[in-house]
Protein backbone atom coordinates (compact mmCIF):
# COMPACT_ATOMS: atom_id res chain seq x y z
CA UNK A 1 0.00 0.00 0.00
CA UNK A 2 1.20 3.59 -0.98
CA UNK A 3 1.77 5.96 1.98
CA UNK A 4 0.38 9.61 0.66
CA UNK A 5 0.71 12.25 3.12
CA UNK A 6 -1.23 15.20 3.60
CA UNK A 7 1.36 18.24 3.45
CA UNK A 8 5.10 17.34 4.28
CA UNK A 9 7.67 20.16 3.72
CA UNK A 10 9.06 20.15 0.05
CA UNK A 11 12.83 20.70 1.25
CA UNK A 12 15.96 20.13 -0.59
CA UNK A 13 19.76 20.33 -0.44
CA UNK A 14 19.70 24.02 -1.60
CA UNK A 15 17.92 24.65 1.11
CA UNK A 16 20.03 22.49 3.45
CA UNK A 17 23.28 24.30 2.17
CA UNK A 18 21.43 28.00 2.56
CA UNK A 19 20.91 27.20 6.71
CA UNK A 20 24.13 25.96 6.63
CA UNK A 21 25.54 28.71 5.96
CA UNK A 22 23.69 30.44 8.18
CA UNK A 23 25.16 28.57 10.64
CA UNK A 24 28.70 28.85 9.72
CA UNK A 25 28.41 32.69 9.18
CA UNK A 26 27.90 33.24 13.15
CA UNK A 27 24.61 34.76 13.00
CA UNK A 28 21.63 33.02 13.53
CA UNK A 29 19.18 35.61 14.59
CA UNK A 30 17.56 38.48 12.84
CA UNK A 31 19.98 39.56 10.31
CA UNK A 32 21.49 40.10 6.77
CA UNK A 33 19.05 37.21 5.65
CA UNK A 34 16.20 38.12 6.94
CA UNK A 35 16.47 41.98 5.69
CA UNK A 36 16.96 40.30 1.97
CA UNK A 37 14.10 37.80 2.66
CA UNK A 38 11.96 41.29 3.59
CA UNK A 39 13.65 42.73 0.73
CA UNK A 40 12.87 40.20 -1.88
CA UNK A 41 8.96 39.39 -0.19
CA UNK A 42 8.16 43.07 -1.14
CA UNK A 43 9.43 42.69 -4.33
CA UNK A 44 7.27 39.62 -4.94
CA UNK A 45 4.08 41.21 -3.63
CA UNK A 46 4.79 44.71 -5.31
CA UNK A 47 5.68 46.70 -2.49
CA UNK A 48 7.76 49.01 -1.18
CA UNK A 49 8.32 47.08 2.26
CA UNK A 50 7.90 44.08 3.98
CA UNK A 51 8.37 43.07 7.27
CA UNK A 52 8.91 39.05 8.71
CA UNK A 53 8.45 37.90 11.82
CA UNK A 54 7.64 34.58 13.68
CA UNK A 55 4.03 34.24 12.38
CA UNK A 56 1.90 35.27 10.77
CA UNK A 57 -0.15 35.40 13.52
CA UNK A 58 2.26 38.14 15.18
CA UNK A 59 1.85 39.72 11.84
CA UNK A 60 -1.41 40.25 12.26
CA UNK A 61 -1.36 41.02 16.17
CA UNK A 62 1.46 43.41 15.58
CA UNK A 63 -0.65 45.41 13.12
CA UNK A 64 -3.91 45.40 15.03
CA UNK A 65 -1.91 46.82 18.11
CA UNK A 66 0.38 49.50 15.90
CA UNK A 67 -3.76 50.59 14.51
CA UNK A 68 -4.62 50.72 18.36
CA UNK A 69 -7.02 48.92 17.94
CA UNK A 70 -8.32 47.75 21.80
CA UNK A 71 -10.55 47.40 23.81
CA UNK A 72 -14.18 48.90 22.83
CA UNK A 73 -13.57 48.56 19.47
CA UNK A 74 -14.42 45.36 16.51
CA UNK A 75 -12.86 43.20 13.98
CA UNK A 76 -15.25 41.38 11.90
CA UNK A 77 -13.54 38.12 10.07
CA UNK A 78 -15.45 35.09 8.53
CA UNK A 79 -16.65 32.74 10.27
CA UNK A 80 -15.32 30.09 8.16
CA UNK A 81 -11.66 29.84 9.27
CA UNK A 82 -8.66 28.94 11.96
CA UNK A 83 -8.05 30.32 14.93
CA UNK A 84 -5.47 32.51 14.39
CA UNK A 85 -7.59 34.81 12.06
CA UNK A 86 -9.94 35.77 15.43
CA UNK A 87 -7.82 34.96 18.17
CA UNK A 88 -5.18 38.03 17.45
CA UNK A 89 -8.36 40.22 17.87
CA UNK A 90 -8.69 38.88 21.61
CA UNK A 91 -5.47 39.19 22.18
CA UNK A 92 -5.77 43.20 21.45
CA UNK A 93 -8.74 43.11 23.91
CA UNK A 94 -10.95 43.53 20.98
CA UNK A 95 -14.38 42.36 20.38
CA UNK A 96 -14.58 39.33 17.58
CA UNK A 97 -17.61 39.49 14.95
CA UNK A 98 -18.12 37.00 12.83
CA UNK A 99 -20.24 36.74 9.76
CA UNK A 100 -21.29 33.88 7.60
CA UNK A 101 -20.49 32.79 4.28
CA UNK A 102 -22.38 33.53 1.63
CA UNK A 103 -24.46 30.53 0.33
CA UNK A 104 -22.18 27.53 -1.44
CA UNK A 105 -19.14 29.63 -0.79
CA UNK A 106 -16.10 29.30 1.31
CA UNK A 107 -15.87 33.22 1.25
CA UNK A 108 -17.95 36.32 3.83
CA UNK A 109 -21.15 37.06 2.40
CA UNK A 110 -20.48 40.29 1.24
CA UNK A 111 -23.85 41.52 2.15
CA UNK A 112 -23.57 40.35 6.09
CA UNK A 113 -20.31 41.87 6.32
CA UNK A 114 -21.44 45.52 5.53
CA UNK A 115 -24.56 45.09 7.97
CA UNK A 116 -22.26 43.88 10.24
CA UNK A 117 -19.81 47.30 9.82
CA UNK A 118 -20.77 49.64 13.31
CA UNK A 119 -19.17 52.61 14.77
CA UNK A 120 -17.03 50.22 16.36
CA UNK A 121 -15.52 48.34 13.52
CA UNK A 122 -12.14 49.10 12.86
CA UNK A 123 -10.75 46.58 10.91
CA UNK A 124 -11.87 43.45 8.14
CA UNK A 125 -9.81 40.57 8.27
CA UNK A 126 -11.23 38.44 4.98
CA UNK A 127 -9.92 34.85 4.51
CA UNK A 128 -7.77 33.96 1.40
CA UNK A 129 -8.96 30.29 1.71
CA UNK A 130 -6.77 27.87 -0.01
CA UNK A 131 -4.33 30.24 -1.78
CA UNK A 132 -7.89 31.70 -3.51
CA UNK A 133 -7.82 35.93 -3.23
CA UNK A 134 -11.14 36.57 -2.12
CA UNK A 135 -13.37 39.46 -3.46
CA UNK A 136 -11.53 42.61 -2.15
CA UNK A 137 -14.02 44.97 -4.82
CA UNK A 138 -16.85 43.86 -2.78
CA UNK A 139 -14.97 44.26 0.48
CA UNK A 140 -14.31 48.18 0.30
CA UNK A 141 -17.55 48.24 -1.60
CA UNK A 142 -19.01 47.88 1.77
CA UNK A 143 -16.02 49.60 3.56
CA UNK A 144 -16.83 52.47 1.55
CA UNK A 145 -20.55 52.37 1.82
CA UNK A 146 -20.12 52.21 5.78
CA UNK A 147 -17.41 55.28 5.80
CA UNK A 148 -19.67 57.52 7.76
CA UNK A 149 -19.66 55.46 10.63
CA UNK A 150 -15.79 55.58 11.25
CA UNK A 151 -14.29 56.49 14.21
CA UNK A 152 -10.84 57.25 14.33
CA UNK A 153 -8.80 57.00 17.71
CA UNK A 154 -5.41 58.20 16.81
CA UNK A 155 -3.51 59.61 13.78
CA UNK A 156 -3.20 56.50 11.91
CA UNK A 157 -6.82 55.62 11.77
CA UNK A 158 -7.10 59.30 10.79
CA UNK A 159 -4.78 58.23 7.90
CA UNK A 160 -6.99 55.74 6.42
CA UNK A 161 -10.42 57.60 7.47
CA UNK A 162 -12.23 54.23 6.99
CA UNK A 163 -12.35 50.64 8.75
CA UNK A 164 -8.90 49.27 7.44
CA UNK A 165 -8.60 45.82 5.56
CA UNK A 166 -6.66 43.30 7.17
CA UNK A 167 -6.24 40.23 4.34
CA UNK A 168 -5.39 37.09 5.98
CA UNK A 169 -3.20 35.76 3.22
CA UNK A 170 -1.54 32.90 5.08
CA UNK A 171 -2.87 30.39 2.15
CA UNK A 172 -1.94 32.80 -0.38
CA UNK A 173 1.73 34.08 -1.39
CA UNK A 174 2.08 33.99 -5.09
CA UNK A 175 -1.68 34.31 -5.60
CA UNK A 176 -2.69 37.36 -8.19
CA UNK A 177 -6.37 38.99 -8.26
CA UNK A 178 -7.25 41.42 -11.12
CA UNK A 179 -4.17 41.89 -12.05
CA UNK A 180 -2.46 42.11 -8.94
CA UNK A 181 -0.86 40.15 -6.42
CA UNK A 182 -1.71 39.34 -3.21
CA UNK A 183 -0.10 41.74 -0.60
CA UNK A 184 -1.11 44.65 -2.69
CA UNK A 185 -4.29 44.37 -2.48
CA UNK A 186 -5.22 45.16 0.93
CA UNK A 187 -4.02 47.49 2.91
CA UNK A 188 -2.35 45.00 4.85
CA UNK A 189 -1.87 41.49 3.91
CA UNK A 190 -0.17 38.55 6.52
CA UNK A 191 1.26 35.64 5.20
CA UNK A 192 2.28 32.30 6.63
CA UNK A 193 5.73 30.24 6.17
CA UNK A 194 4.71 27.66 8.48
CA UNK A 195 5.75 24.35 8.39
CA UNK A 196 2.94 22.72 5.76
CA UNK A 197 2.93 26.00 3.59
CA UNK A 198 3.76 26.40 0.11
CA UNK A 199 6.82 27.91 1.11
CA UNK A 200 8.06 27.57 4.62
CA UNK A 201 10.66 28.99 7.05
CA UNK A 202 9.60 26.07 9.33
CA UNK A 203 7.52 28.74 11.35
CA UNK A 204 7.44 32.29 10.24
CA UNK A 205 5.49 34.70 8.29
CA UNK A 206 5.80 38.22 6.61
CA UNK A 207 3.39 41.45 6.65
CA UNK A 208 3.40 43.58 3.44
CA UNK A 209 1.06 47.11 3.33
CA UNK A 210 0.26 49.74 0.60
CA UNK A 211 1.22 53.38 0.87
CA UNK A 212 -0.82 54.94 4.00
CA UNK A 213 -0.98 59.28 3.16
CA UNK A 214 0.95 61.16 5.91
CA UNK A 215 2.76 57.70 6.94
CA UNK A 216 6.22 56.88 6.29
CA UNK A 217 7.21 53.14 5.55
CA UNK A 218 10.22 53.38 7.45
CA UNK A 219 8.28 54.57 10.35
CA UNK A 220 6.02 51.77 10.66
CA UNK A 221 8.38 49.40 10.22
CA UNK A 222 10.52 50.97 13.35
CA UNK A 223 6.64 49.68 14.89
CA UNK A 224 7.04 46.43 14.57
CA UNK A 225 10.54 46.07 14.84
CA UNK A 226 10.39 47.74 18.76
CA UNK A 227 7.01 45.23 19.12
CA UNK A 228 8.87 42.49 18.03
CA UNK A 229 11.89 43.12 19.83
CA UNK A 230 11.04 43.49 23.75
CA UNK A 231 10.17 47.12 22.45
CA UNK A 232 14.35 47.79 22.27
CA UNK A 233 14.98 50.51 20.25
CA UNK A 234 18.13 48.45 18.29
CA UNK A 235 18.20 45.02 17.02
CA UNK A 236 20.85 42.50 17.41
CA UNK A 237 22.68 43.74 14.18
CA UNK A 238 22.95 47.54 15.42
CA UNK A 239 23.95 46.72 18.35
CA UNK A 240 27.34 44.83 16.54
CA UNK A 241 28.71 48.17 15.73
CA UNK A 242 31.77 48.71 17.65
CA UNK A 243 31.03 51.06 20.60
CA UNK A 244 27.37 50.54 19.72
CA UNK A 245 26.18 48.62 23.22
CA UNK A 246 23.80 51.37 24.25
CA UNK A 247 20.30 50.66 24.11
CA UNK A 248 16.62 51.92 25.76
CA UNK A 249 13.60 49.72 26.58
CA UNK A 250 10.99 52.29 24.82
CA UNK A 251 7.60 49.67 25.90
CA UNK A 252 7.49 46.56 27.60
CA UNK A 253 6.63 44.80 24.08
CA UNK A 254 6.95 41.38 22.77
CA UNK A 255 9.34 38.64 21.39
CA UNK A 256 8.67 37.42 17.95
CA UNK A 257 11.19 38.34 15.34
CA UNK A 258 12.13 35.85 12.54
CA UNK A 259 15.87 34.97 12.71
CA UNK A 260 18.34 34.38 10.09
CA UNK A 261 18.18 30.39 9.82
CA UNK A 262 14.47 30.80 9.29
CA UNK A 263 15.30 33.56 6.52
CA UNK A 264 18.09 31.81 4.86
CA UNK A 265 15.22 28.21 4.59
CA UNK A 266 12.92 31.08 3.27
CA UNK A 267 15.39 32.46 0.52
CA UNK A 268 16.12 29.26 -1.25
CA UNK A 269 12.62 28.24 -1.12
CA UNK A 270 12.08 31.68 -2.63
CA UNK A 271 14.61 30.95 -5.45
CA UNK A 272 12.28 27.54 -6.48
CA UNK A 273 8.66 28.88 -5.47
CA UNK A 274 7.78 29.07 -9.47
CA UNK A 275 7.94 26.09 -10.05
CA UNK A 276 6.31 24.85 -6.93
CA UNK A 277 3.37 27.04 -7.92
CA UNK A 278 3.57 25.94 -11.06
CA UNK A 279 3.38 22.06 -9.73
CA UNK A 280 0.78 22.87 -7.75
CA UNK A 281 -1.16 24.03 -10.66
CA UNK A 282 -0.74 20.40 -12.54
CA UNK A 283 -1.87 18.60 -9.71
CA UNK A 284 -5.12 21.00 -9.18
CA UNK A 285 -5.63 20.44 -13.20
CA UNK A 286 -5.32 16.70 -12.58
CA UNK A 287 -7.43 16.43 -9.65
CA UNK A 288 -10.00 19.07 -11.51
CA UNK A 289 -9.75 16.33 -15.12
CA UNK A 290 -10.81 13.65 -12.63
CA UNK A 291 -13.26 14.80 -10.79
CA UNK A 292 -15.45 17.01 -13.49
CA UNK A 293 -18.30 14.03 -13.87
CA UNK A 294 -18.56 13.52 -9.52
CA UNK A 295 -20.97 14.68 -7.81
CA UNK A 296 -18.72 17.36 -6.05
CA UNK A 297 -17.82 20.92 -5.41
CA UNK A 298 -14.28 21.45 -5.60
CA UNK A 299 -12.62 25.07 -5.21
CA UNK A 300 -12.07 27.48 -8.24
CA UNK A 301 -8.66 28.19 -8.24
CA UNK A 302 -7.28 29.47 -12.03
CA UNK A 303 -10.18 32.28 -13.87
CA UNK A 304 -9.67 34.70 -16.23
CA UNK A 305 -9.65 37.29 -13.55
CA UNK A 306 -7.52 35.01 -10.90
CA UNK A 307 -4.79 32.66 -10.19
CA UNK A 308 -4.47 30.78 -6.86
CA UNK A 309 -1.24 29.84 -5.03
CA UNK A 310 -2.77 26.57 -4.98
CA UNK A 311 -2.28 26.00 -1.49
CA UNK A 312 -5.30 23.36 -0.84
CA UNK A 313 -7.66 20.97 -2.61
CA UNK A 314 -10.70 21.58 -1.09
CA UNK A 315 -13.48 18.74 -2.10
CA UNK A 316 -17.41 19.25 -1.12
CA UNK A 317 -19.26 15.84 -1.34
CA UNK A 318 -22.65 17.33 -2.52
CA UNK A 319 -25.64 15.88 -0.83
CA UNK A 320 -23.59 13.95 2.21
CA UNK A 321 -23.64 15.20 6.20
CA UNK A 322 -21.06 14.79 8.69
CA UNK A 323 -20.69 11.07 9.03
CA UNK A 324 -20.41 10.04 5.79
CA UNK A 325 -17.81 12.29 5.00
CA UNK A 326 -15.89 11.26 8.29
CA UNK A 327 -16.29 7.88 6.75
CA UNK A 328 -14.51 8.84 3.21
CA UNK A 329 -11.54 10.34 5.15
CA UNK A 330 -11.14 7.50 7.40
CA UNK A 331 -11.53 5.26 4.14
CA UNK A 332 -8.99 7.05 2.50
CA UNK A 333 -6.46 6.67 5.65
CA UNK A 334 -7.14 3.16 5.13
CA UNK A 335 -5.87 3.22 1.83
CA UNK A 336 -2.76 4.76 2.97
CA UNK A 337 -3.63 8.37 2.00
CA UNK A 338 -4.09 11.92 4.75
CA UNK A 339 -6.82 13.57 3.98
CA UNK A 340 -7.99 17.10 6.63
CA UNK A 341 -10.56 19.40 6.60
CA UNK A 342 -10.60 23.17 5.82
CA UNK A 343 -12.45 24.08 8.60
CA UNK A 344 -14.18 23.81 11.11
CA UNK A 345 -15.96 27.09 11.54
CA UNK A 346 -15.07 28.35 14.85
CA UNK A 347 -18.74 28.84 16.24
CA UNK A 348 -18.25 25.47 16.27
CA UNK A 349 -15.48 25.85 18.84
CA UNK A 350 -15.19 25.74 22.85
CA UNK A 351 -13.26 28.60 22.87
CA UNK A 352 -15.83 30.63 20.92
CA UNK A 353 -19.05 29.21 21.97
CA UNK A 354 -17.43 30.56 25.50
CA UNK A 355 -18.02 33.78 23.72
CA UNK A 356 -21.14 33.72 22.91
CA UNK A 357 -21.22 32.48 19.07
CA UNK A 358 -23.72 29.88 18.23
CA UNK A 359 -23.32 27.83 14.93
CA UNK A 360 -27.12 27.59 14.34
CA UNK A 361 -26.46 31.50 13.32
CA UNK A 362 -23.90 30.10 10.31
CA UNK A 363 -25.96 27.90 8.62
CA UNK A 364 -23.89 28.54 5.45
CA UNK A 365 -20.84 28.12 6.73
CA UNK A 366 -21.80 24.72 8.51
CA UNK A 367 -23.28 23.47 5.20
CA UNK A 368 -19.79 24.62 3.66
CA UNK A 369 -18.05 22.06 6.45
CA UNK A 370 -20.19 19.04 6.92
CA UNK A 371 -19.73 17.40 3.84
CA UNK A 372 -15.52 19.24 2.88
CA UNK A 373 -12.80 17.41 1.98
CA UNK A 374 -9.18 18.60 1.85
CA UNK A 375 -7.32 15.89 -0.42
CA UNK A 376 -3.44 15.92 -0.33
CA UNK A 377 -1.45 18.78 -2.69
CA UNK A 378 1.81 19.16 -2.48
CA UNK A 379 5.00 19.71 -4.62
CA UNK A 380 6.18 16.26 -2.99
CA UNK A 381 3.31 14.39 -4.68
CA UNK A 382 4.63 12.06 -7.97
CA UNK A 383 2.72 11.81 -10.59
CA UNK A 384 2.12 8.33 -9.42
CA UNK A 385 0.88 9.42 -5.86
CA UNK A 386 -1.83 11.56 -7.98
CA UNK A 387 -3.20 8.95 -9.64
CA UNK A 388 -3.25 6.97 -6.22
CA UNK A 389 -4.98 9.70 -4.46
CA UNK A 390 -7.55 9.92 -7.37
CA UNK A 391 -8.28 6.51 -8.06
CA UNK A 392 -9.04 5.46 -4.39
CA UNK A 393 -10.99 9.14 -3.81
CA UNK A 394 -13.14 8.35 -7.06
CA UNK A 395 -13.56 4.47 -6.11
CA UNK A 396 -14.88 5.52 -2.96
CA UNK A 397 -17.20 8.58 -3.16
CA UNK A 398 -19.04 6.20 -6.17
CA UNK A 399 -19.84 3.76 -3.98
Amino acid sequence: MRNVPFSPPDITEAEIAEVCDALRSGWITTGPRTKEFERLIAMCCQTRTAVCLNSATACMELILRVLGVGPGDEVITSAYTYTATASVTCHVGAKVVLVDTAPGSFEMDYDKLADAITERTKVIIPVDLGGVVCNYGKVFAAVENKRSLFRPANEIQKAFGRVIVLADAAHAFGAQWHGKMCGEIADFTSFSFHAVKNLTTAEGGALTWLPIPGIEDEWLYKQFQLLSLHGQNKDALAKTKLGAWEYDIVAPNFKCNMTDLMAGLGLAQLKRYPELLWRRRQIIGRYNEALKDCHVQVLDHYGDDHSSSGHLYLVRLLGKDVRERNAVIEEMAARGIACNVHYKPLPMMTAYKALGFDIADFPNAYDQYRNEVTLPLHTCLSDDDVNYVISNFVDIISK
